[in-house]
C-alpha cells in the first residue's frame, strides 16, 4: 500500500514511528482525526473535512496550529504523490504529547496521512441491532471525531460480524436509532427519505449533510427525525452515507431481504453528479 505522511515540515513515505511510549495519546487517547476521500480525480468536500478536524481538536482540548485553508493546501500538495485516478483516504490528525490525563494543548502534534484505499463496491450490507449504544455528550467526547470513540464502534462491529452481519445499528441512550457503527443511516418509506436527527450522540456526517442538500435541491422529500428500530424493520428501503463508501445500499436487515431502492439510487446518482460537477 502506497502511503505518504506530512509531519514536522516534511513528506515521509511509508509508516514511520511518530509516537513514543510516554506520548499522552499513546496511553491516554488524545487523538482526533478526519477522513476525506480522493477518487476519479476528485476530492469531494475536502475543505469541510479540513475544517472539522480543527474543530475536533479544539473540542478535545488540543491547540491545532493550522487554518482550514492551510490544511487544504497541504492535502492538495500530498495528492501530487499519487496518480490522479488513485482511490485514496486522506487523514489529518492531531494529538497531544504531554499532560496529566487532560492533554496539554501546548504539546499538540500533527500528521497528515494519505494512503491508497479502494472504494468499496455498492454490493449491499446486512445489518443487525447492536446491544451496544452510542454514548451521550455527557459521557464521551461525541462532539469530536476522536479516536477514543472507535473501540466502542469496533466492538459493535465485532459482535455483529460474529452473528453473520456486516454492520451494526447503534441506538442512543433513549433507544432511538443513532447510526451504524461506521456510517450514518437512512430509510425510505412511502417516497420520503428519513434519517435520525442529530442529537449529540453521533457526528452529523459531511456526506450525510451533502445528501440532504442534494435531496432538497432535487425536490426529493427528506426528513431529519426521531426513528426507532422498528421504523427500519418496516422501511421500504435502507441505505447509508459516510465518507468511506459515500452512499451504500443495505440489502438485509435481520432476516429481511431488501433491494437497493429508488431513494438510494437517487442519492448515489445525485452525489456522483454533484462531486464531478466542480
Amino acid at each position: 500500500m502506497k502511503v505518504w505522511n506530512f509531519h514536522e515540515g516534511e513528506w515521509i513515505e511509508g509508516n514511520p514511528p511518530l509516537m513514543r511510549p510516554m506520548s499522552h495519546s499513546f496511553w491516554l487517547g488524545s487523538m482526533v482525526f478526519d477522513g476525506a476521500r480522493a477518487y476519479e480525480g476528485i476530492a469531494p468536500d475536502l475543505d469541510l473535512h479540513c475544517a472539522r478536524v480543527i474543530d475536533s481538536a479544539r473540542n478535545i482540548g488540543l491547540a491545532p496550529f493550522h487554518s482550514a485553508e492551510e490544511l487544504l493546501e497541504l492535502c492538495h500538495e500530498g495528492l501530487k504523490h499519487f496518480d490522479a485516478q488513485d482511490e485514496l483516504y486522506i487523514r489529518p490528525a492531531y494529538w497531544a504529547e504531554e499532560g496529566f490525563v487532560d492533554p496539554d494543548p501546548e504539546t499538540t502534534r500533527f500528521c497528515l496521512t494519505i494512503h491508497e484505499a479502494p472504494m468499496p463496491e455498492p454490493k449491499g450490507a446486512a445489518i443487525t441491532l447492536s446491544p451496544f449504544r452510542r454514548p451521550t455528550p455527557e459521557t464521551a467526547p461525541t462532539h469530536a471525531k476522536a479516536s477514543c470513540l472507535y473501540p466502542h464502534a469496533g466492538r459493535a462491529l465485532r459482535e455483529a460480524k460474529a452473528r453473520g452481519f456486516g454492520n451494526a445499528v447503534m441506538l442512543d441512550a433513549l433507544g432511538n436509532v443513532a447510526e451504524l457503527a461506521t456510517a450514518n443511516l437512512w430509510l425510505g418509506k412511502d417516497g420520503v427519505a428519513r434519517t435520525p436527527v442529530p442529537n449529540g450522540t453521533f457526528l452529523n456526517g459531511i456526506t450525510r449533510q451533502r445528501v440532504i442538500k442534494l435531496f432538497e435541491e432535487a425536490d426529493v422529500p427528506v426528513e431529519e427525525t426521531r426513528l426507532t428500530y422498528r421504523d427500519f424493520l418496516e422501511a421500504d428501503e435502507v441505505f447509508s452515507t459516510g465518507n468511506y463508501g459515500k452512499v451504500m445500499p443495505v440489502t438485509r436487515i435481520e432476516d429481511r431481504e431488501l433491494q437497493p431502492g429508488p431513494l438510494y439510487k437517487t442519492a448515489r446518482e445525485l452525489y456522483w453528479d454533484w462531486s464531478h460537477s466542480g
